[in-house]
């Protein structure tokens, strides 16, 4: 059950801003795997910061992953596409630099096509021409591998579709799937907080996840999953925008159970999306470690009721009634004893002090509340 996690760009806490430098935070931080964003364009001048970065995951065994522009446009007229192509051309140049697994794209907005097979098979078409394409850069010249040496023995990064969080955008869960199933080369992005959305909140219970996991290894038979997850505001059926973790209706244990639980048949990486970005994907690692301390607990349990009936001859299920009856009744005694009345010691009476007025709160002192409220940028992200 392989799970790596990691944020969404450079971690908030790095001191430098390099991809390098966010690299070597997020290893320090036991996280192991991270997201280049590259959602509006790839300048020239960054080309050497990412052949570092390659160098640096190439050494390290550390997982890049890239994401394209949001802002595509590939089922729009000529003009339209061949804009949104050029600058995943760049994507694509930009992932071979730095050894990126994963690279994430988007579809965009409908167009002139609406729901259905004839936008489904246009987007198929198009994203069947960007795999044929990653193939070509990957596949350089030989005098190149000394600068490229992940090129030679490695395979081309994989192409992802990415569900959107909105009714006017291409990528609904069932849309992504019939695309990657007839695209060799391609794999579907599970966005979890737009799959929430989308689905009107859809994302609560740990069975909620198993048949989300199910539906897409029956429809394209994978064990490895690539998936963002972060809090998120959302109305009748669309993202409004990303929100930290606990403050979002979309919880991370439900998830964190499935993967200890029932998911040890899963290769997950998980891309932290939040506001937060790294302290959310440590968020999730804490999380993913407690539904394992309490899986053990509860085998550690089972074992010790089994073998208790064994010798007291008593049936397991006996015991474990016994079990909740004690553990009921130690609550139930404790709940007494916080109710019990604590008698008040007799003090003579003395005549009430003099009200005195609360002294006015000083005009620039804020207030305790407003310390810690963080302000979720509403940025156009679907």
């Amino acid at each position: 059950m392989p799970v790596k996690l990691g944020p969404a760009g450079v971690p908030l806490s790095c001191k430098g801003r390099t991809i390098v430098e966010g690299m070597d935070d997020i290893i320090s931080l036991g996280l192991e795997t991270m997201e280049v964003q590259t959602v509006r364009m790839v300048a020239p001048q960054h080309f050497e910061q990412y052949w570092q970065a390659g160098v640096l995951a190439n050494k390290t065994d550390f997982e890049m992953n890239i994401h394209g522009p949001y802002y595509s446009e590939l089922l729009g007229n000529k003009v339209e596409r061949g804009r949104s192509l050029a600058k995943i051309e760049a994507t694509l140049q930009a992932a071979r630099t730095i050894n990126a697994r994963h690279i994430t794209l988007h579809a965009g907005n409908y167009g002139e096509f609406g729901r259905g097979h004839e936008a489904n098979e246009q987007v198929a078409n198009v994203f069947s021409g960007i795999v044929d394409r990653i193939h070509e850069v990957w596949e350089d010249d030989e005098d190149e591998f000394p600068v490229f040496p992940w090129i030679k023995d490695g395979t081309p990064s994989k192409i992802g579709v990415e569900t959107s969080g909105r009714q006017e955008l291409w990528g609904s869960l069932e849309e992504v799937l019939e695309v990657v199933n007839h695209v060799e080369g391609t794999i579907p992005v599970l966005n979890i907080a737009h799959i929430h959305a989308r689905g009107h909140g859809r994302m609560r219970t740990s069975e909620d996840y198993g048949e989300l996991f199910d539906m897409v290894r029956e429809s394209i038979g994978t064990k490895e999953f690539y998936c963002h997850f972060s809090g998120v505001e959302h109305r009748t059926g669309n993202a409004m925008h990303y929100t930290q973790i606990k403050k979002s209706d979309l919880n991370f244990e439900p998830l964190a159970e499935f993967i200890v639980e029932d998911g040890g048949w899963l290769d997950i990486t998980l891309i932290s999306d939040s506001p937060l970005l790294e302290h959310d994907a440590m968020y999730m690692m804490q999380n993913i470690e407690k539904s394992r301390h309490r899986q053990l607990e509860r085998k550690a349990r089972e074992n010790r009721r089994r073998a208790l009936a064994l010798q007291t001859g008593k049936s397991e299920d006996e015991l474990k009634t016994n079990e909740t009856q004690q553990a009921q009744a130690r609550e139930d005694a404790t709940e007494v004893k916080e109710e019990a009345p604590v008698a008040e010691p007799e003090t003579k009476k003395v005549d009430a002090a003099p009200e005195t007025k609360p002294k006015a709160a000083s005009k620039g002192k804020e207030s305790k509340d407003d310390v810690f409220d963080f302000a979720d940028d509403d940025d156009d992200l679907f």
